[in-house]
This record gives C-alpha cells, sequence and structure tokens, in this order.
C-alpha cells in the first residue's frame, strides 16, 4: 500500500487550515458588532425558536454552536476586479457584510436578531474564496444550500418581476421583496423541505 505525502502548503490544507482558524475564533452576536477593518470569512449561526429552525437551533444550544445556518465571505473592493492579495485595503467590508444580514434578520417578521450569532475571520484577499468553499462544503448550510436570497440586495428598478426567494417567502419584511413576484411554492411546502434537509444533515 502506498500512502501519499502530506503537503502541508497544498492549496487544500491551506484553506482547511483558515477554515479551522474561523471555528476556533469567537463567537459574537450578529446585532452587536463594533466596526471594524477588514475582509475575510464568517458563520453565523441560529440558536431560537422559530419551528422550522428548531433541529439546527439544538446543534448550537448551550453555547456549542457547532452548525452555521449561513458562510459567507466579505472581500476588499479592489478584489472585485480580480486584484485578489495586491494590498487592496478593506477598510470595513467584513463588518459591513455582517451588519447586511443583521439587517435582513431585523426586517423579518418572525425571527429576533438576538437568536443570531457569528464567527469572523480577517483573512489575506487570496485565501478568501478557498475558505468559504471549504466551510459550506463541510457544513452544508441550509441558507447557502437550501433557503436561497438570504444575502440578496435590493433589486434595480425593473428587475422586481424575479420570483421572490425562499428565504423572503420564509421570512418577510424586506420592503423591497415585497414587490418581487410570489413563488408557487408556500411557507408549509418550504418548511417540510427545511425539516427534511436538517435531518439529512445534521
Amino acid at each position: 500500500m502506498e500512502y501519499s505525502p502530506y503537503n502541508p502548503l497544498d492549496k487544500i490544507n491551506l484553506g482547511s487550515s483558515v477554515a479551522d482558524a474561523l471555528l476556533n475564533s469567537c463567537v459574537h452576536k450578529l446585532g452587536f458588532l463594533e466596526p471594524f477593518n477588514g475582509a475575510g470569512i464568517y458563520a453565523i449561526y441560529y440558536s431560537g425558536n422559530f419551528k422550522a429552525y428548531e433541529l439546527l437551533a439544538k446543534e448550537n444550544s448551550n453555547g456549542k454552536f457547532s452548525m452555521p445556518i449561513y458562510v459567507g465571505k466579505a472581500i476588499s473592493p479592489g478584489a472585485r476586479k480580480g486584484n485578489f492579495g495586491l494590498n487592496n485595503l478593506p477598510g470595513h467590508a467584513m463588518f459591513n457584510r455582517l451588519k447586511e444580514h443583521a439587517d435582513s434578520v431585523d426586517a423579518a417578521e418572525n425571527l429576533n436578531l438576538n437568536d443570531f450569532y457569528c464567527r469572523f475571520l480577517v483573512v489575506e484577499d487570496i485565501w478568501i474564496p478557498l475558505g468559504e468553499a471549504l466551510l459550506i462544503a463541510k457544513f452544508s448550510p441550509i441558507l447557502n444550500k437550501l433557503i436561497e436570497g438570504f444575502g440578496n440586495h435590493d433589486l434595480v428598478s425593473g428587475r422586481y418581476k424575479q420570483i421572490r426567494s425562499k428565504w423572503d417567502t420564509l421570512h418577510p419584511g424586506r420592503s423591497w421583496a415585497f414587490k418581487c413576484t410570489s413563488r408557487t411554492d408556500n411557507l408549509k411546502q418550504i418548511t417540510l423541505e427545511i425539516n427534511n434537509y436538517l435531518i439529512h444533515i445534521l
């Protein structure tokens, strides 16, 4: 039997070290972050009593925070133009992204922002996409894989004929989302999807 030598500089191993560093970082209340500089990766956790997320919340009870509901990234403005790793100044890129998520939760009629927590890690631009991809592959967070729309921004005028996202159907509240076309699946159907999905991944 042959064994492949471990290469600590392999991109997957480097990316795993970034992901592990995030998971070992401190947990913060999503709604009470102070502005900070930096870009990087983050994980958001839910621990409330919304019925559809009951199984997920149990994984994050008693301070465990073992199953994120969403994983995301925030990159420097220059990185969006392909300038990864070229000393872009990130400003408040990650804080601003987390604040957008907090605002989406706060707008939802059936969620409490106090039930949401996060971990975040400031990372050099070049490692951000790989770190995010590995975390999504590891956890298959429900808001990344099944309930799309959590990270959406307000649509520009003329695009409101798009179908309303599952997030905005499940958690109505963002004013611009009401302008989108209603979905054919209803709240009960989406809730059943969530329950089946969580049973499968947990």
